[in-house]
C-alpha cells in the first residue's frame, strides 16, 4: 500500500534527483564550452574571461541620453590590437557608433570603450561576445564568454 507520507518522500527525491541532474548538465555544459574536461584543467589562465562590469550598468532604465561611452571591462587583460565583437542583437536596438575609430581599450587592457550617440527613452541591446562574433580574446587567445547588455534610456 502507498501511503500519502511515500508520494511525499518520493516527489522529495525526485526533486532532488532532477537538481542533481541539472548541475551535472551545467557542469557538462561548462566544460564543454570552455574546453575544460577535467577539474585540473580549471585554471584562470586556461577559462576564459568574462565581463566583470558595465557601463552602464545591464538592467539600468536611468542611463542619461546624453552618455557617450559604452564600456565593458572584462576579468583579464585581452588582445587589444582592434580586437572586439560589440554585437548587434537587431538594428533597432543598437546605438548609433559616434566614431568607428575611437573604439579603443583603455590602458589597463581589460576595458574596451565604445564610442556612442543615445537616443532618449530607448532600450538598446548589445552582445559582448557572441558564439560566431568571438573577437573579444584575452592574451591567451581564450573568446570571451557572451554578455548581453540592456539598458534603457531616460
Amino acid at each position: 500500500m502507498i501511503t500519502s507520507s511515500m508520494v511525499r518522500s518520493e516527489s522529495k527525491e525526485n526533486k532532488m534527483a532532477k537538481r542533481i541532474l541539472a548541475g551535472v548538465v551545467t557542469a557538462m555544459a561548462v566544460a564543454a564550452l570552455t574546453g575544460a574536461a577535467y577539474a585540473q584543467d580549471v585554471s584562470v589562465e586556461s577559462l576564459p574571461p568574462s565581463v566583470i562590469k558595465t557601463a552602464p550598468t545591464c538592467g539600468d532604465t536611468e542611463v542619461p541620453a546624453a552618455t557617450k561611452e559604452i564600456k565593458v571591462t572584462f576579468s583579464k587583460d585581452m588582445m587589444t590590437k582592434q580586437m572586439w565583437s560589440w554585437s548587434i542583437h537587431s538594428p533597432d536596438t543598437f546605438p548609433e557608433i559616434a566614431d568607428q575609430n575611437g573604439i579603443k581599450y583603455l590602458p589597463d587592457k581589460r576595458t574596451c570603450v565604445l564610442p556612442v550617440k543615445l537616443a532618449p527613452g530607448k532600450t538598446y541591446v548589445i552582445w559582448i561576445n557572441t558564439r560566431r562574433n568571438n573577437a573579444f580574446k584575452d592574451t591567451q587567445g581564450n573568446s570571451a564568454v557572451p554578455y548581453l547588455l540592456v539598458f534603457k534610456t531616460k
